[in-house]
């Protein structure tokens, strides 16, 4: 009794079904589907080859079913390894590729041109620190908080999937190490500040030959440093003395700009103090020189003519001491008894501080020749009345 009978399990019928019926009906339905004629029942001789052709076409589909599943494509960036029995055979190139199917090859993909991060002293976030990472000593025996990340691409595929267990653990434990080793040979001043980027490209080649050494694969392309600072419990005393050095160079540098401009200004007082007194020495010794060459032309004149060349000199020495002084010489035999002085006029000009007088004005000749006609003739009157007089 087949199991979809209607009759099946009712009443009457209770009882398992019958096995042989089901088997020749799947013989049947077998036979119908291949192409093949019913036979008689219960699989008899004209069965067999049927049988037979049908069980070969399956193994055909199969197997082009297995050799199909070889077939896999290799995308821009990545590189195929094909292992034979676990062993390598050979890495493959972007494109469809075809490898034995399972068990005989298989093929593991990876991208190189992936751009892989480490973060080592926090994770995801600078807030979330990992603090037996981040924590580190410098040379002088301080100890500073580092976050730092590396990223990294792979250069050889196999050298990445079977010279190492887990490769990327390994770059973590390489950089902490590096970064641990610059630190410690550093000053905390050189590590928080002035050296950070040093510190980086010095992290990325140490890291690179450790990992050469190791043969994994990798190439580190850019260490990140992303926070360094002193340990929180000791960041006010440490932002303290960051305060006070930074006092102290702004005065430095207010005392150097001081220097600058006070030490310019003395140097050039020196050199103007220094080429006066050589412009003095200088005029000293022209006006020695030029007053003995006048002197020997003196000499030479007054063994010519003594009288006149010492009257001559009298008149110019007299001239220059008159000259410097507030007396007044006045000749009366020349004069008249209406000479005029103007005596405060004089005073102010002999006076050390005196004003140089104002330029008057000239006059014409006509008024000029007139006053100088009337004073002639009143100083001629006043001679002949003095020549009157004793008679």
């Amino acid at each position: 009794m087949a199991w979809n009978d209607p009759q099946w399990g009712k009443k009457g019928n209770e009882g398992p079904p019958d096995l042989d019926e089901l088997w020749r009906r799947f013989n049947q339905r077998l036979n119908a589907l291949f192409g093949g004629k019913k036979g008689a029942p219960g699989g008899g001789p004209g069965n067999g080859p049927m049988m037979a052709g049908g069980l070969g076409m399956v193994a055909g589909l199969i197997a082009l079913v297995w050799l199909g599943s070889g077939f896999y494509i290799v995308d821009a960036g990545e590189r195929g390894v094909v292992l034979r029995f676990g062993k390598f055979v050979e890495t493959t190139q972007p494109g469809p590729r075809w490898h034995l199917p399972f068990p005989v090859e298989g093929v593991q993909v990876v991208n190189v041109e992936q751009v892989r991060t480490v973060e080592i002293g926090y994770r995801s976030n600078v807030k979330s620190k990992v603090m037996k990472e981040s924590l580190m000593l410098t040379d002088d025996e301080n100890i500073i908080d580092i976050q730092f990340a590396v990223q990294y691409i792979l250069k050889d595929p196999e050298a990445y999937l079977f010279n190492n267990r887990s490769p990327d653990d390994a770059v973590l434990q390489v950089a902490e190490t590096s970064i641990r080793e610059i630190v410690g040979k550093n000053k905390m001043d050189f590590v928080l500040y002035e050296g950070r980027a040093e510190i980086s490209i010095r992290a990325a080649k140490l890291m690179q030959s450790i990992l050469d050494r190791y043969k994994t694969g990798i190439n580190i392309s850019k260490v990140t440093m992303q926070n360094a600072q002193p340990p929180e419990q000791v960041q006010a005393s440490f932002d303290d003395a960051v305060k006070a050095g930074q006092d102290r160079e702004r005065l430095k540098n207010e005392g150097q700009a001081y220097a600058n401009d006070v030490v310019p200004k003395a140097r050039g007082m020196a050199s103007r103090l220094m080429q006066e007194a050589d412009g003095y020495k200088q005029r000293v010794i022209v006006s020695a020189e030029g007053d003995a060459n006048r002197f020997k032309q003196v000499q030479a004149e007054y063994s010519k003519a003594p009288g006149v060349t010492r009257d001559r000199m009298y008149l110019d020495m007299m001239q220059q001491v008159l000259s410097n002084t507030s007396k007044v010489l006045v000749d009366q035999k020349s004069g008249s008894n209406l000479l005029y002085l103007p005596l405060d006029k004089l005073m102010q000009m002999s006076s050390p501080g005196a004003a140089v007088p104002e330029p008057v004005p000239a006059k014409p000749a006509a008024q000029e020749a007139a006053p100088a006609q009337d004073a002639n003739w009143r100083s001629r009157e006043a001679f002949r009345s003095r020549d009157r007089e004793p008679r």
